[in-house]
């Protein structure tokens, strides 16, 4: 029941960010002829409640023009489309409902797939919502069982093709980070948690790549130098917010990036290859050439 009910806010959204101003009528008659519809009108009074939820949830406005013919419209339409994660929720349910509105063209849209998203992405926005906790059986690569733990939802975060977690760990009493496909069990507890006034999602992983907030490493410059197709790639798709083009070095580019480097910001720079070189910090340059020093006793 919540994910249909999310799957209609969405459509919502969607349908009234589409259009410059749209009308009650037009909604429903858009309504009518979507698959959520199953035949039936779109009532107003269940239009309202969505736009009340939706604001709820998702911090988005829908507010009506009663000068223009009473034609509904997003208020903070560029806050929604600079709100990263948001953005990504939305499109994402957004476009599960147009794929399921293109039913025949299901053959011509390749997607990469999140299976953790499928099942407890939808109970743990609402705990947030709700500011509930959440009692979750884990299983943890790095331990032998699961355990049953409770948590205090702060945030969620998508990362290589994986939902997480970010949470307040009751029995540990320390912010950990949990992969939803790992999670075997879950249930929204009636007990309540006060979300601190003070916690900034974004500033919590604004010096990290990836998904691993490490107090112990520093943030430090890191410079790298990459080839032509690689710089090509990084202005068009930047590795992190700090990042800065240097310069050129021969027939190579340098750029750098203020940055905790961490074990993801590792793997990301190893994926590239030979495009990159890391020049500093040293005993991070020395760990990635380790690490090659490695991989190649078994290319020998």
């Amino acid at each position: 029941m919540a994910r249909e009910l999310f799957k209609r806010y969405i459509w919502l959204v969607d349908t009234i960010s589409q259009a410059e101003g749209i009308d009650y009528e037009t909604i429903n008659d858009k309504w009518l002829r979507s698959s959520l519809s199953d035949g039936s009108s779109y009532p107003k009074k269940t239009f309202q409640n969505h736009k009340k939820s939706i604001q709820e949830i998702f911090d988005i406005n829908i507010e009506c023009d009663s000068k223009d013919g009473y034609k509904y419209y997003i208020e903070n339409i560029d806050d929604l489309k600079d709100s990263g994660t948001r953005d990504l929720l939305l499109n994402a349910f957004t476009l599960s409902n147009l794929l399921s509105e293109s039913r025949n063209l299901k053959n011509r849209i390749h997607l990469e797939n999140i299976p953790s998203g499928q099942k407890y992405l939808t109970p743990i926005i609402e705990a947030m919502h709700q500011d509930s906790c959440i009692e979750m059986t884990y299983q943890s690569y790095w331990r032998d069982s699961a355990e049953t733990i409770q948590i205090e939802p702060y945030f969620v975060k998508i990362f290589k093709q994986r939902w997480y977690v970010i949470a307040y760990n009751r029995q540990k009493q320390a912010m950990r980070i949990y992969a939803l496909d790992r999670i075997s069990k879950l249930s929204v507890l009636a007990d309540k948690f006060e979300f601190p006034t003070d916690f900034d999602p974004d500033k919590y992983f604004q010096d990290c790549y990836g998904i691993i907030h490490n107090d112990e490493i520093d943030v430090c410059t890191v410079k790298i130098r990459v080839s032509t197709t690689q710089a090509q790639y990084l202005r068009d798709l930047p590795l992190h917010n700090s990042q800065e083009e240097e310069g050129k070095d021969g027939d190579r580019f340098i750029f750098k990036y203020f940055i905790k480097p961490s074990f993801d910001f590792k793997k990301e720079l190893l994926s590239i290859g030979v495009e990159v070189e890391v020049l500093q910090p040293e005993w991070f340059r020395n760990e990635v050439m380790e690490e090659i020093n490695e991989m190649n006793k078994y290319y020998k």
